[in-house]
């Protein structure tokens, strides 16, 4: 269908303000306050992340359903009979928190994405000695992947990871820079840094 050059103008001048509008941010935004995980079985999670891993429990809370009405599709999208049986905020030295939940649900899927899926994911955690995590998580039977690796090349060099996987089969990853990265030295902006909780 041809448009008026009328037409074309308004919609590209209302693209142009919706994209004005994004880059200003989210009013008010501070920070990551949390990232939530739902897992297969609550105690096995906050052992894992406590006595494993070193975090601290701060507080549980729960249960949240709604037997009849759709709040719980209305406020998180998911199955109006879908029940969070508890949620666990955890603390992990200075960085965010991670929110840990157990739910139940008429459909609930029982897949762990892997990283190359859409809406994969892993939680990373940085520490002082790379090898010493590495030798640590394996001394504790945590299933640990290949490494360390040392990045030596790129806006990344400087680093060294090695990712492992929680007994139900969340990834995760150990990282270290502590002489910082490369990208550092021209960047505009600096990601969080263990050196500083400002940041």
């Amino acid at each position: 269908m041809h448009r008026s050059l009328a037409a074309v103008t308004l919609a590209l001048a209302t693209l142009g303000a919706v994209q004005t509008a994004s880059a200003d941010g989210l009013p008010g935004m501070r920070g990551h306050d949390h990232t939530g995980v739902t897992v297969p079985n609550m105690a096995e999670a906050v052992t894992f992340f406590t006595d494993v891993l070193g975090c601290k429990k701060a507080m549980s809370f729960g249960p949240f359903s709604d037997d009849k009405g759709t709040f719980m599709k209305d406020a998180l999208d998911v199955h109006p009979r879908a029940v969070i049986t508890q949620i666990t905020m955890i603390r992990c030295g200075n960085g965010s928190n991670i929110e840990l939940f157990s739910y139940t649900s008429p459909d609930q899927q029982r897949v762990q994405p892997k990283n190359s899926d859409i809406g994969g994911y892993h939680i990373a955690f940085y520490v002082d000695d790379i090898k010493a995590a590495d030798q640590y998580l394996r001394s504790k039977g945590v299933n640990t992947l290949f490494g360390p690796i040392p990045v030596s090349q790129g806006p990344a060099a400087g680093q060294a990871i090695v990712y492992f996987k929680a007994p139900w089969g969340l990834q995760m990853e150990a990282i270290s820079y502590p002489n910082g990265m490369a990208y550092e030295k021209t960047a505009d902006t600096i990601l969080w840094s263990p050196k500083d909780p400002a940041k």
